[in-house]
């Protein structure tokens, strides 16, 4: 029997995700009335804002009418309109709660949060019920759904009327036992950029697992006018975009600066209409270049951004377009060092090539190694952190280009003091083509990354560790 008067409240479930909810329902001689779905009370009370787009009714007439398990690749919010039943929700996703069990009943004021992949069945425990749901995406012949049988003996469901006395219906009597059945996936990450210095540390990082995606340009064009149903992106939770136009000289002629703006805008705008569209978490890789290198102190996530050029105003445009997403993480660095072609390797070349470099000395930063930044990345996903802006670079004493170079040399055997150092006007002065400012100083805090638990690597240490897997035979 409903029951009236009933504050908002939820009750977690031995299933992860699996919410009961109980809905205040206020009733006089007239009848009753409920907020079924109210997304601004509900999320405020933990309720995940999974965005609903669809609105079904089953009708039941009959007492005993058995309806499931079925797991679809979509959270639904359950609730009755009229009458009562017995629900049971299988954890039929991968990992270790799969097979998991919980059963409740539900009337009017009850209703229940099932995530995606997680089992759904009913039985109708009054005639004439209406058992009502919402869904986060639209029903579709493509989706991968998984099923369990009704009366499966390891989920063991105490069903209040015997299936064999209840309406069934083909269908789910021939659907398979647990043993059976093919655990839901979750919801996949997609890498896009996988052929860059990033895109590369990331494969490292997250390896070749089922659920892990990568998309070079040539496999996946971002200013593709078809990107919107390039893929199935409901099935995506998680798209990291290693993409991105970094000729920051170049970017200041008319053709760079085109590109740059396709690469760095355009496209990173398209990312975000998908990610917000389909509740996807987008990650976004930023840059020291926002800002302007004026500051007497290292540069927080929420300080002013002021960028100099036009490189720096494509990331700076990129991160308002990323913001925007309800789900995202905006990761900014500074001096990026990974596989392939980078200042370390160029440094590390001269000194054994006997050449001695003339090096900036009035630009200061710290390297960061692209395994930290993509192992940052993992951080934040798996560990749920607060959406937002975080600074990723190494740790430690921050240093100019020359003392960078110098230790390079150092490191490799060579002499340190064959590094000159040069202000960043004399090292441009003679530059034919047109070059980009750089800001002066771009040490970024690390404060708040460290607050989420994940530990930079030492930046002096990872410089050594590179320079020495550089040097060693390849197996």
């Amino acid at each position: 029997m409903t029951e009236f008067g009933k504050a908002l409240a939820s009750t977690a479930t031995p299933i992860p995700g699996l919410v009961v909810w109980e809905l205040p329902v206020h009733g006089d001689s007239r009848g009753w009335f409920k907020e079924n779905w109210q997304r601004e009370k509900m999320t405020a009370a933990g309720l995940p804002d999974f965005g609903p787009v669809q609105n079904n009714i089953s009708f039941n007439d009959a007492v005993g009418t058995t309806r499931g398990i079925h797991a679809e690749p979509w959270d639904k919010w359950v609730s009755v309109a009229t009458g009562r039943i017995f629900g049971a929700w299988v954890d039929l996703r991968e990992g270790p709660t799969f097979g998991a069990v919980f059963t409740t009943e539900i009337d009017p004021s009850r209703a229940i949060f099932v995530p995606r992949g997680v089992g759904n069945a009913y039985q109708t425990l009054e005639p004439d019920t209406a058992y009502v749901y919402l869904v986060n995406d639209h029903w579709s012949p493509n989706a991968s759904y998984t099923f369990l049988n009704l009366a499966d003996e390891t989920a063991a469901i105490e069903w209040p009327i015997a299936l064999d006395d209840v309406e069934i219906s083909e269908k789910d009597l021939a659907h398979p036992r647990l043993a059976d059945v093919t655990p839901m996936a979750p919801r996949k990450t997609l890498v896009v950029g996988a052929a860059g210095q990033l895109g590369r540390a990331l494969r490292g990082e997250f390896g070749e697992a089922g659920d892990v995606e990568y998309a070079t340009r040539t496999e996946l064009d971002l200013t593709a006018p078809g990107l919107s149903t390039a893929r199935r992106w409901r099935d995506y939770g998680t798209i990291v975009n290693a993409a991105a136009y970094t000729a920051v000289d170049r970017a200041e002629t008319p053709e760079g600066r085109r590109d740059a703006w396709a690469a760095n805008v355009t496209a990173v705008s398209a990312l975000a209409r998908i990610a917000e569209a389909h509740g996807i978490t987008l990650v976004h890789v930023s840059s020291d270049y926002v800002f302007d290198g004026t500051s007497d102190v290292p540069y927080t996530e929420d300080s002013p951004i002021a960028p100099l050029g036009v490189y720096g105003q494509t990331k700076a445009a990129a991160d308002a377009v990323v913001a925007t997403v309800p789900r995202h993480y905006i990761l900014r660095t500074s001096w990026v060092v990974g596989e392939g072609g980078n200042f370390v390797r160029t440094m590390a070349s001269l000194a054994e090539r006997g050449i001695d470099p003339s090096v900036v000395d009035d630009q200061v930063g710290r390297l960061t190694f692209t395994t930290d930044i993509a192992r940052a990345v993992r951080h934040l996903l798996t560990t749920d952190a607060e959406y937002g802006v975080y600074n990723v670079t190494g740790e430690g004493a921050p240093g100019t280009w020359a003392q960078v170079a110098r230790r390079v040399f150092e490191l490799t055997g060579n002499d340190p003091a064959r590094v000159k150092p040069v202000s960043t006007d004399e090292y441009f002065a003679s530059a034919q083509n047109p070059v980009a400012p750089r800001p002066r100083n771009s040490i970024l805090d690390l404060a708040k990354l460290a607050a989420t638990g994940f530990v930079p690597t030492d930046g002096d240490a990872a410089l050594e560790a590179y320079l020495t897997a550089a040097k060693a035979p390849e197996a």
